[in-house]
């Protein structure tokens, strides 16, 4: 289950993120999607194979480095687009001693925050 960066209640350990930030597949994929962009899309611009690529796109949304949204299409092939979901990310030794992540997201725009109001609102009816 890949987790929402945004309204996610559980953030993801430094560990996670570090190992995601580690793999320089990972970094090439959110080196490339400078827009919001579907796996064969980032097939095209990538050197990843495509069954690596989606292993890879899994890993990073689970690390909630990217947001994973549904395009709908008119003939009902829909397509799951990526975007980066972080703008810094602050790697730090918390009281214990222990890594802490920090993730700084960026602003979310009118449009995102009416989708998220909508989805609420049909997760209570």
């Amino acid at each position: 289950m890949v987790r929402d960066p945004i309204t996610s209640e559980s953030a993801p350990s430094a560990e996670e993120i570090c190992g995601a930030l580690d793999d320089p597949d990972c970094r090439d994929i959110i080196r490339h999607l400078d827009e919001p962009m579907t796996a064969a899309e980032l097939n095209a611009r990538c050197d990843i194979p495509q069954s690596t690529l989606y292993r890879k796109l899994e890993l990073l949304t689970e690390a909630t480095l990217l947001e994973e949204s549904t395009e709908i299409r008119r003939d009902g092939h829909h397509a799951s687009k990526y975007t980066v979901a972080f703008s810094e990310i602050t790697i730090a030794l918390d009281e214990d001693r222990s890594l802490a992540a920090r993730i700084d997201r960026p602003p979310r725009t009118a449009d995102e925050r009416l989708a998220d109001l909508w989805t609420e609102v049909r997760e209570e009816l």
